[in-house]
């Protein structure tokens, strides 16, 4: 069946569930996961509160930390279930295809997401990385929600 998966997540209270539900799938067919997330760059105008009061060097120390601190959940819902693991951290302005990406150069044969992460005008604006990430993945995906 599946022999790798990946699990990208935004530290979200659903992408979390989707995480360890993914790996709970994981551990049924003996897979390994790929935890992914994907943090924006730094720009000079920015829709993010944070990136406004930051420098370009201290966001990337702060979007280092917030990585670690999401990717710790799957770290430890994978430890705790036997699976094999490894996990990636990404900068894109585009987390669909950071998504795509990392799954083809990993080998990925399934990509495992929560319907949705962002919520109110971010969402309407920018769209459903889900959504995106069914449109253009030649690899399948398995929806969680």
């Amino acid at each position: 069946m599946y022999k790798s998966i990946l699990i990208p997540t935004d530290g979200s209270e659903l992408s979390e569930m989707a995480v360890r539900q993914g790996i709970v799938f994981a551990k049924s067919v003996h897979a390994k996961v790929t935890a992914l997330t994907v943090s924006p760059p730094f720009h000079t105008l920015a829709l993010a509160p944070a990136m406004v009061a930051d420098t370009a060097d201290q966001y990337r120390r702060d979007c280092v930390a917030r990585s670690e601190q999401t990717l710790a959940v799957a770290r430890k819902a994978a430890d705790g279930a036997g699976v094999a693991y490894d996990q990636v951290h990404i900068v894109s302005d585009h987390p669909y295809q950071a998504i795509i990406d990392v799954a083809d150069r990993n080998g990925c044969d399934l990509i495992f997401m929560a319907s949705h992460g962002r919520k109110g005008m971010s969402a309407l604006l920018l769209g459903s990385e889900t959504t995106k990430v069914l449109t253009h993945s030649k690899i399948p995906v398995l929806v969680y929600r």
